[in-house]
């Protein structure tokens, strides 16, 4: 039976795990971009999500590969009509900030690189205070009127610059940002509860975390005394401490629990937030992938023991 909700203030429907496209064309080249890819259509996936400037920052790249492997792929599998594509602007070093010149031209390029006529999640990729939100909206406000994209959202943005987002769309009449893509996981938890939730709680808007495992610390391949070798692994060091640890563990006894993976369970936990809809994980093999995509249900015991464990 398929799985999928419909994502708050929008009309997409979409399966509950969203698939983060930032290792394509970085560590995954089109080949094992595409395995990628097929085994998440045939395991219900239907949401992907990019950015522009992925992945810029890898060498020889100039950004846009993974839109582009993700638009060849749509392409060839003739996928495009089946498949919800969230991509970004704001953040490419050729297309920086969020003035409405940038945005139009940004949209432009990720819909040839894409292959396609509309984008179906449109974010600003991060908060420019150097350009007034009327102007970044009345961007979004005409790409949403002329068909290019189906609705604008937030990344990167604290709880007031959305709330004020939010009033200027209200107040000019402009299309309105309708979720949230920040930081939340079981170890980065203070800021995404302490500025985000009161907000989309208020609102109605939806989140859609990224890093949900952490960069892979919470996928259960990072153990004590275990050496990982994998891009990510700096990344994770300042998670390898007590509290850390405390959460793998926690995070695998109830895996075990439930007969699934560690991945599925973290995912879980952050469905189990009320403000959360689909959290979004990358997978560069079709082993990770099989890990990411279970969605399962945790108890009242089970969200609070990892709840406990990540205080």
């Amino acid at each position: 039976m398929s799985t999928r909700i419909v994502l708050p203030k929008t009309e997409l429907s979409v399966y509950p795990l969203c698939l983060g496209g930032n290792v394509f064309g970085w560590t995954s080249n089109k080949d094992e971009s595409f395995s990628v890819l097929d085994a998440h259509r045939d395991l219900d996936g239907n949401f992907i999500d990019t950015a522009d400037v992925y992945s810029e920052w890898a060498p020889g790249n100039k950004g846009g590969e993974s839109e582009t492997i993700i638009g060849e792929w749509m392409k060839a599998r003739s996928a495009r009509n089946e498949t919800v594509i969230a991509t970004k602007v704001a953040q490419l070093s050729t297309r920086p900030g969020l003035s409405a010149a940038n945005i139009v031209a940004a949209c432009e390029d990720s819909l040839r690189r894409l292959q396609t006529d509309h984008i179906d999640l449109y974010y600003a990729h991060i908060d420019d205070e150097n350009t007034p939100l009327e102007e970044t909206i009345s961007a979004f406000d005409r790409l949403v009127r002329e068909g290019k994209i189906r609705y604008a959202a937030a990344s990167n943005y604290s709880g007031a610059r959305l709330n004020e987002a939010l009033e200027v769309s209200k107040n000019a009449g402009l299309t309105s940002y309708v979720a949230l893509q920040n930081q939340y996981n079981l170890v980065e938890r203070s800021e995404f509860e302490l500025d985000s939730v009161a907000v989309l709680r208020e609102t109605g808007l939806s989140a859609l975390p990224y890093f949900s495992l952490a960069m892979g610390f919470l996928s259960g391949k990072y153990q004590p005394g275990v050496a990982v070798e994998s891009n990510r692994a700096q990344g994770v060091a300042a998670y390898q401490n007590d509290r850390g640890w405390a959460v793998v563990s926690e995070l695998g006894s109830i895996a075990a629990e439930l007969g699934t993976t560690s991945s599925a369970v973290a995912l879980a936990w952050l469905r189990s937030n009320p403000v959360v809809s689909a959290p979004i994980a990358s997978a560069r093999t079709i082993d990770q992938l099989r890990e990411i995509m279970p969605i399962v249900a945790l108890n009242a015991d089970q969200v609070a023991r990892l709840t406990a464990a990540s205080a």
